[in-house]
């Protein structure tokens, strides 16, 4: 299962190029920053970008491109 997320993204060469930050649930909840995109990868009509975020965890962000809408597909909690 799958989770909305509201996601701002950097936009270059193309819209939603990566993602920058990204909140989860309520609007009361913290926004967490990417501070690194680990990996990236495509399939038909959406990307995922694997981040590790300024909580040190890792998320699996996937971007649905003809829905416009970003899930939450997988969480591994850091290291630290």
């Amino acid at each position: 299962m799958s989770l909305s997320l509201k996601v701002e993204c950097y936009s270059g060469y193309k819209a939603d190029e990566r993602p920058l930050r990204f909140s989860m649930g309520r609007a009361t909840e913290r926004t967490l920053e990417v501070k690194e995109v680990l990996d990236r990868w495509y399939g038909v009509g959406y990307s995922c970008f694997r981040v590790q975020a300024d909580d040190d965890n890792i998320y699996i962000l996937r971007h649905h491109e003809a829905e416009d809408v970003w899930t939450l597909d997988s969480f591994r909690r850091g290291q630290s």
